[in-house]
This record gives C-alpha cells, sequence and structure tokens, in this order.
C-alpha cells in the first residue's frame, strides 16, 4: 500500500482516539524516513534513536493536536517538526551538561552534530564563514541547504513566519558572498 499523506492523517486522527495499532502503522511508516532526515543533522545514532523514542512518545500523546485544519499534506511536516525539536533539544540538554563545571560533572566531550555535518560538508574556508554567521541565519541555511526544506517547511520547522526565512536566507548568502569575496 502506497503511503500518503492522507493515510497518514487518517491514522493521526486513529491515535488521537487511542489506537495502537494505528501508533504502530504510523510508527512502521514513517520512522524510516524521520531517522534518515534526522542523521541529516546529527550522526550519533544513539541521539538520533532518543529522538525518533522522543518524538513518539510526543505524537501518542498529542495526535489529537494535529487536527483537520493542518491538511492532509501536513502530516508528514508536523512529524517532521516534532522530530527536529526533539532532536535540538537533546542536543541542547546535551550542549548544558557539558558547559557544567568540571568539578561538578566529569568532562563530556560531545561535538555539536550540526557543526560535524557542517565541517565534513564544506570546505574550511567556507566553514570559517559559516561561522561567522548569527545563529538565526546559520540555522536557516541548515534547514535549506543541509535538510533540503522548502521555505515553508523551514518555516515551520522555526516556528517563524515564511517571509522571515526568505529574508534570513538572503541576508546569509550576502553575508556569505562578502565573507568569501
Amino acid at each position: 500500500m502506497k503511503v500518503t499523506e492522507a493515510s497518514e492523517a487518517r491514522l493521526l486522527r486513529r491515535i488521537a482516539r487511542g489506537d495502537r495499532e494505528a501508533f504502530d502503522e504510523l510508527y512502521r511508516r514513517t520512522s524510516p524516513y524521520l531517522a534518515l532526515r534526522l542523521r541529516r543533522r546529527c550522526s550519533d545514532d544513539g541521539i538520533v534513536a532518543e529522538a525518533i523514542q522522543d518524538t513518539y512518545l510526543s505524537v501518542w500523546r498529542a495526535a489529537g493536536s494535529f487536527g483537520d485544519a493542518r491538511g492532509a499534506e501536513g502530516a508528514a511536516g508536523w512529524l517532521w517538526t516534532i522530530a527536529a525539536r526533539r532532536l535540538v533539544d537533546i542536543l541542547r540538554s546535551r550542549e548544558r551538561i557539558r558547559e557544567t563545571p568540571a568539578e561538578v560533572l566529569p568532562e563530556r566531550s560531545v561535538p555539536a552534530a550540526e557543526d560535524e555535518v557542517l565541517a565534513a560538508t564544506v570546505s574550511d574556508e567556507v566553514g570559517d564563514a559559516l561561522g561567522r554567521l548569527a545563529p538565526d541565519l546559520r540555522e536557516v541555511l541548515r534547514a535549506m541547504v543541509l535538510d533540503g526544506l522548502t521555505v515553508r517547511e523551514t518555516a515551520v520547522l522555526l516556528g517563524v513566519p515564511e517571509g522571515t526565512v526568505k529574508s534570513r536566507a538572503r541576508r546569509a548568502r550576502v553575508a556569505l558572498r562578502e565573507a568569501l569575496s
């Protein structure tokens, strides 16, 4: 059976009513896609697995908030938004652990996954230029370039209007062009 957004939206409505079989089916259909996309942002399989687990726990708890207003085409975007935010939460919590004083907690070395991806993807000169961008500009580039998201998907992921995504992308391109010239 071909997976469609409409069928995923129907599964979410069934999950909202407590249907465990619908939950299992949604997981079977969508978890490989989410894992693949999360691995583009983070190379640590343990962190990706934790993000997937947190995502589906959230889906089980909040399926009723999906609603018909999003339309059938919004199911994958809704799932991806939850997954991406869970990944960011996990990475931030691990970053806080790294920033805790050594006398309180033994030092852990957990490199930022997004920085690892950028370093592996681009040359040193471009990587340095990206590193100097404001975090909000860098975040838009990561979503649009590394993840291949559209303006609309990036807006949903980051929780900002589409116009803001467009202006940040333009500002980032201008800043990179200047830094590399």
